[in-house]
Formats: structure tokens, sequence, C-alpha cells
């Protein structure tokens, strides 16, 4: 049965853009996977454990040799692991903070980057390769050609990049922008830029979940 997992990153319990398209997609995968499996993760109540010398130590010790710090931390990585390689299909909502992406999906994903295992280091070289994989981001500006801050986007570069090191050849980008147009008065010229495009990326996440 098709199996989907679901990461949910923004600190924002309701009203979240990303939140909202990623649940778009969710409700369309359902309705057209009604025997599947979905698993969600939410990473701003439930936060993964950042990478620490525990954790690289103990992947790298025998099992039985391992100190009770470094078991733990191999047993908390391997629930994540688990997750991954349990699942064929991937949504990962991720809003853009400070230019960037929340702590969380870094740890998140040095959790689960694991070389020889999970990573290949390019597209089609591992766990993800062959699986359908969409991110969700949300921008409080636009960071496109021409915008006054054309560059300072480091949120999908880096997301596509680590994606790809995980094997990700089918994946696809989903990006809500201006979403700060609401309550930056600054950005309030572009409030129809970001309901058009919140409109259309709900409309493209549920007909990706459905293809």
């Amino acid at each position: 049965m098709p199996h989907l997992l679901h990461i949910d990153s923004s600190l924002a319990p309701e009203g979240s853009v990303s939140r909202g398209v990623a649940e778009a997609y969710a409700e369309s995968w359902r309705k057209h996977h009604p025997d599947g499996t979905l698993t969600h993760r939410d990473l701003a109540t439930s936060p993964p454990p950042h990478l620490n010398w525990a954790l690289v130590s103990g992947g790298q010790t025998p099992p039985e040799q391992r100190t009770p710090e470094q078991a733990e931390a191999v047993k908390i990585r391997e629930e994540y692991l688990e997750e991954v390689e349990s699942a064929d299909e991937y949504v990962i909502s991720v809003p853009m903070y400070n230019y960037a992406y929340p702590s969380t999906i870094k740890a998140w994903l040095d959790q689960v980057i694991v070389m020889g295992r999970t990573a290949g280091g390019t597209a089609g070289d591992g766990v993800l390769a062959g699986r359908k994989v969409t991110v969700i981001t949300a921008q409080g500006g636009s960071y496109a050609p021409g915008a006054p801050k054309e560059g300072w986007d480091h949120q999908v570069p880096y997301l596509r990049h680590a994606f790809e090191a995980l094997g990700a050849d089918n994946i696809e980008f989903i990006t809500v922008v201006m979403t700060l147009s609401k309550v930056n008065p600054a950005l309030a010229a572009f409030t129809d830029v970001f309901e058009a495009s919140r409109t259309a990326a709900e409309q493209a996440a549920r007909d990706r979940a459905a293809a």
C-alpha cells in the first residue's frame, strides 16, 4: 500500500501558510489513496535533537560497545530513519525564517542523512530515488530575479541540494510568496500577489498529490 510521510516545521500551530498548503496535499492524497498509510511528524511540537557527538561517535561504534548516551542517540535517529525508509512519498512544509529554513528542518535532515544508508550524495543515489518528493515553501517576500533581495533565498537552494543528496530525482518545490503582505504595511501592495500565489500553490499541491 502507498505510504506518505508528511513533515511540518512551521512554528505556528494555526494560520501557517506552509502547513495549509501541505494539508491540501495530504487531503488530496488521502482522497486518492483511501487504503494508504499517512504518517505525520510535526517538527515544531516535537523537535528532533540537533546533531551531537554522542550520535556521530555512536554511529561509528559497535552496538555492544556504545555508552548509554550513544545508544540513546542512535535509537532516536533510528526512529527518523525508519520513517523515511518505510514511506514511498513525501510532502515537507518549510517556512522561511530569516532568509533560510527552521533549525528543526536542519536537525531532521542531520538525523536522516546517513552516507552509505540513506544518502549517496547525488540525485538518483539514495533512499528517495524513484520516490515522489514535494516540498512546500512559504516566503514572506519575493526573491525572484529583479526583486530587491534577489539572491537572499537560502531556503530553496539548500533544501534542493539536501534532498538530492538523499537521492531525490522526482522533486517539486511549491512556493508561496509575499506571506507577510497581510501583516507588514510595507508589503501591503502585494496582498493580491500573495493570495494568488497561495491559491495556485494549493491547487498545485492537490494536483501533484493526485498524480
